[in-house]
């Protein structure tokens, strides 16, 4: 059990690890819906290049987006391109960093599915078995060209009466499933040395640019994600003040209105409401900074300008920098020695 909390604190902690694995997870299910897809041409000269290229290009084109949908760096690189300036510069650099990493995992399940079709060859011989020149093929010299068309459309089914136990219909069968493989094999090739240059020649250049891109894109990510746990951490304890607030007040009322039976050798003990610098967990003094926010309008105010403005990337900087006017103070947090953080600060 330990290994395995080990290994989802490593998940949980990691975006990228994370993205990897949902990566490769979309790869599986693509090889699966693929190996498990019944394959039925239509076997009509004006229907075969509308079904073959449609199951060779819609699948990849909805797993891209479900690649989309599941990487959260997309949602979180839009995020970062549409806010407002404020108090901190956009950098292009970064935007550019993570779309290019949001489209090389979700890139990945459309391309296993198109050189999966295309190594198996069924989709590309029902798309273009029309497309053939009979001139290659001494077979169609006897034949009228409305017979030819008919005939090539013909070829993916080879269990038709037409071309059952046709060496012409085996002859163009061949040949464009060779032509589809061959194509595969190219892509996958190609790709193979890309990522070969790509992996060798980095080192090779400066990773100055490199390293500051990444180190800011994953700050993007956990700075939101690490927001979003404050949120909810102070939502908890803002709810949990206001019960017991209003139990408080409710015992105030009921002793004023005489409905609290209390005997006569004992005193009603005092309500117990919990101080402002009181935590949930005792550690009242890390909690004085969620505290402080206390009211729907500091709340709103608050959830407002982190959109609007969000804070310098300089702790030491000025509060007047960004809370003057009345605004929220930025202000460095003094964390106590053996202060645990959150487990999302790794990068």
């Amino acid at each position: 059990m330990e290994k395995f909390r080990v290994l989802f604190q490593h998940f949980q902690s990691s975006s990228e690890s994370v993205m990897n694995g949902i990566c490769l997870l979309l790869a599986a299910v693509t090889v699966k819906l693929y190996s498990s897809f019944d394959f039925n041409c239509p076997c009509l000269a004006r229907y075969n290049a509308l079904y073959g290229l449609g199951l060779l290009l819609t699948p990849p084109l909805a797993l891209f987006l479900c690649g989309l949908l599941a990487n959260r760096q997309s949602v979180v690189m839009v995020e970062e391109w549409r806010r407002p300036v404020g108090h901190r510069r956009k950098d292009p650099g970064i935007i550019r960093y993570m779309c290019s990493s949001v489209l090389q995992r979700a890139l990945a399940a459309p391309l296993v599915w198109i050189l999966l079709a295309l190594l198996d060859g069924k989709c590309f011989v029902c798309a273009f078995s029309s497309s053939v020149d009979p001139e290659k093929f001494l077979d169609f010299a006897n034949m009228t060209p409305s017979q030819v068309q008919l005939f090539l459309a013909k070829v993916p089914c080879k269990e038709d009466e037409l071309v059952r136990d046709s060496p012409a219909r085996k002859a163009v069968s061949r040949y464009l499933r060779c032509l589809s493989q061959a194509i595969g094999w190219s892509i996958t090739l190609l790709l193979i040395i890309l990522a070969f240059l790509g992996r060798c020649l980095r080192p090779c250049f400066d990773q100055t640019v490199f390293l500051q891109r990444r180190y800011w894109s994953n700050y993007v990510d956990l700075e939101q994600k690490l927001f979003d746990e404050t949120c909810c951490e102070h939502a908890r304890d803002f709810a949990h003040r206001c019960v017991l607030h209003f139990f408080a007040n409710m015992q105030s009322e009921m002793r004023a209105r005489g409905l609290r039976r209390d005997t006569a050798d004992r005193d009603p003990e005092p309500p117990v409401t919990p101080g402002p610098q009181d935590g949930l967990d005792g550690s009242g003094s890390g909690k004085a900074h969620l505290r402080a926010v206390c009211s729907r309008e500091q709340v709103d105010r608050l959830l407002s300008t982190w959109y609007s403005s969000k804070p310098p990337l300089d702790l030491l900087a000025s509060p007047g920098i960004w809370g003057g006017r009345g605004g929220l103070n930025h202000r460095a947090l003094t964390v106590a020695p053996g202060t645990r953080l959150s487990q999302h600060t790794d990068v």
